[in-house]
Parts: C-alpha cells; structure tokens; sequence
C-alpha cells in the first residue's frame, strides 16, 4: 500500500498497554491515536481516561474507538453504549471521529453469526446512529463521519467485500482493499506500545479531519 509523500504516525491502545509514558510517544514522533473506550454493551475499558488525558496532556490528537460485538445487541445499541461512554466527537480540532474496531471473533464464529448482507446492515446502524448523534457530516474525505478498523480477510469474508462504505468512512484497515489508502496499520508492535499506524496525509490534513 502507499502511503504516498507525506505521512503522520499513530498508534491505537487499550488497557493491554498498560501505563504509557506519552511524552515519550510524543518524543518518538507519534502525532494522533486512537484509545479504546468500549466494548460490545458490557465493557469499558479502565485506562481510558487515563490513557485519553495523557494524550490530551502531551499535546496529541486523539479519538475513541469501540470493539464491536455484532452478535450481542444491535449497531444502534453499540453506538449508543459507546457515545455515552466518551466516544463523541466534538470539533475542538483535536477530537478524531469515533472508531469503530469490527474483526475477528475473539470467541466464537468467524462472521458473529451474521451473513454479510447482516454484517453490512449492522455496521450502517452503528454508522447512522453516531452520524446523527454527533452532528459529524461524511460528505467528504476530511469530514467523514466514522471511521471502520477491519482486516482485509475479515471483510472479504464477512461483508462479502462491501464497498458501501469506501467513500463516507475512513477505514483504517490491515492489508488495505483497493482504493482504501487513509489509515494503515503495519504491525500489531514496534516501538511504540500497541498497534503501529500511519494517516497518509500531513499535520493539516489530519487537523482539517479532527475539525469535521
């Protein structure tokens, strides 16, 4: 995948991370990340004020982001659990559009149970009910309402390749689906802690995205 000329780096974290020294993240050239908040309509993460000040603190820009559980309750009622726990959006200029995080079953069927005209619908009710909740437009590249971490494998198989989001969403995908370029993550560890990720554009374009 290229990322072209210009590039900022990310990072995505959980409380798998442990306690994270952001000034040294900031030090080491990271520029945004993406802080788990949610997950499914039981859990919250316990670092995530923690985690979300610090990168506050420390000068980032940073976003929520959701793991969704398509087969536990609707994309409204995930949506819904996630604005209410800090996964809004405001247009400060360092607040990213909310993340949600649909791959793997870490317990179960591949696909949730769901066919892929199910998975689509699913994520299109997660998408519409935090459109319209934050009031954030997706009319254009920079301004898009909410962005989708997948895997390529996962998405092939379990939305049959869907295309329906590709040009309101930014995906922030592992291998990238042609024509997917905004976000990549290119290692699951490195120097940094959690997932290694690159926006491909520069600073204002990443700011112009934080401001919807």
């Amino acid at each position: 995948m290229a990322i072209g000329y210009h590039h900022e780096s990310c990072i995505d974290v959980s409380h798998f991370q442990g306690s994270i020294n952001w000034n040294t993240i900031v030090n080491n050239g990271v520029k945004f990340v993406f802080i788990k908040a949610t997950e499914g309509t039981t859990f919250t993460d316990p670092n995530f004020s923690n985690n979300y000040v610090g990168a506050t603190n420390a000068g980032l820009t940073r976003g929520a982001y959701h793991f969704a559980h398509p087969d536990a309750s609707s994309g409204a009622t995930q949506a819904n659990f996630f604005l209410i726990h800090r996964g809004g959006w405001t247009a400060d200029g360092i607040t990213l559009p909310g993340a949600l995080d649909i791959e793997y079953n870490p317990s179960g069927a591949e696909c949730y149970g769901l066919s892929a005209s199910a998975m689509v619908s699913w994520i299109k009710d997660f998408s519409n009910t935090y459109h319209s909740k934050t009031g954030r437009a997706n009319t254009t590249a920079l301004s898009v309402s909410l962005v989708i971490y997948s895997t390529t494998d996962w998405w092939t198989t379990c939305t049959g390749n869907s295309a329906a989001f590709a040009n309101d969403n930014f995906p922030f995908i592992g291998t990238l689906p042609a024509g997917w370029s905004t976000f990549w993550q290119y290692a699951d560890s490195g120097p940094n802690p959690g997932d290694q990720d690159v926006f491909n554009g520069d600073a204002a374009g990443l700011g112009r995205m934080a401001k919807g």
